[in-house]
């Protein structure tokens, strides 16, 4: 009996201090500290290898912190908060789409300080949701996939590239799988939305049997090695921190448009540390904290002198207009027309 009591407690303390874990993770660490006074559990699909720097630079102005963090697809994420209500303290994810849905729909929790009132509207919204970087959907190219051919300038050009080149281009076209992947179904509703040039482009790619991916750094991966010549609509951010002068992979400007999507942060309502949670938004928008997130994780923080130095910058509003492509009778018919020219 005794043994039973002692077990029954140690689960129910288990329970107590951690989130119950009922979806696909994909990472977890734990960055403990002395003697910690109190756990932030955060969970993000931002790659731990990126947000590690910025976690150490926290508890070094809060030293008592010990944090939890666990990586999940932008999809498992929102599902983790939105069906389980998942007891996390803070939640962050690229996909803006399925942020707002959060918010709008009641599962998150309000939040409002100095370093929140200082930030420009467009970064923020209801109070709820924070963005702290701004990064953009790329064009990445392989040098040895596309040989003497000349590099596109724009969408058109890629258009008129592969599809006058089938023999050169099948099977080496690599984008997102928009079934598995939230960042790669808000890049796409965003580019149909931009442009008939999406599902045209959809079309060509289709008929050269691309390969579709859950995220970028397998695609990233495959065209430094030449096994696919391009990747569409890349996480530029990535790009940029995994490229250099010797890749073989560079990115491509692409002349027409490039979104800009905003990484954001919010504050679940089931949250055991609410308060923990908009600590760390504290120290994730502060004004200071622009050059750590730039330098030591390698993301563009939000700077909007920067969306507007070219016209075809496109960032992407945060806001209810993200909710139209969530409509699950538009989502699915999305998905169907989407597949009717990526899955052959």
């Amino acid at each position: 009996m005794r043994h039973t009591a002692t077990l029954a407690c140690f689960f129910s303390l288990l329970i107590a201090v951690s989130p119950i874990l009922a979806f696909d993770i994909e990472d977890e660490r734990t960055f403990d500290v002395p003697n910690p006074s109190s756990t932030l559990h955060i969970l993000s699909n931002t790659d731990l290898d990126y947000f590690a720097p910025l976690i150490h630079a926290y508890q070094e102005q809060q030293s008592s912190i010990k944090v939890i963090y666990t990586v999940a697809s932008s999809k498992e994420l929102y599902n983790a908060i939105y069906n389980d209500a998942a007891q996390f303290d803070l939640v962050i994810s690229s996909a803006m789409d399925l942020q707002v849905k959060l918010v709008n729909d009641g599962l998150t929790s309000g939040y409002r300080s100095d370093q929140t009132d200082s930030m420009p509207e467009w970064a923020k919204w209801r109070n709820h949701l924070f963005a702290f970087t701004q990064e953009p959907a790329v064009l990445v190219a392989s040098k040895k996939g596309i040989g003497d051919f000349q590099v596109p300038e724009n969408r058109q050009e890629l258009i008129s590239l592969l599809r006058d080149n089938p023999e050169q281009f099948n099977g080496k076209i690599g984008t997102y799988d928009l079934r598995q992947s939230g960042a790669g179904y808000l890049f796409a509703t965003q580019d149909a939305r931009q442009s008939d040039a999406f599902w045209r482009l959809a079309e060509v790619m289709g008929s050269l049997n691309p390969k579709l991916y859950c995220c970028s750094s397998d695609m990233l991966n495959e065209v430094e090695t030449g096994e696919i010549a391009f990747a569409y609509n890349v996480v530029g951010s990535y790009a940029s921190a995994n490229l250099n002068e010797e890749s073989n992979a560079f990115i491509v400007p692409l002349s027409d448009y490039t979104h800009f999507m905003l990484r954001t942060a919010l504050i679940p309502a089931a949250a055991n540390n609410a308060k923990l949670g908009g600590q760390f938004i504290d120290f994730l928008v502060d004004k200071k904290a622009r050059s750590l997130i730039e330098n030591q994780a390698g993301l563009p923080p939000i700077d909007g002198e920067a969306l507007s130095q070219h016209q075809y910058f496109r960032p992407i509003s945060l806001g209810p207009g993200l909710l139209v492509y969530l409509d699950k009778i538009k989502r699915k018919h999305f998905l169907e027309q989407w597949s009717d020219a990526m899955v052959r």
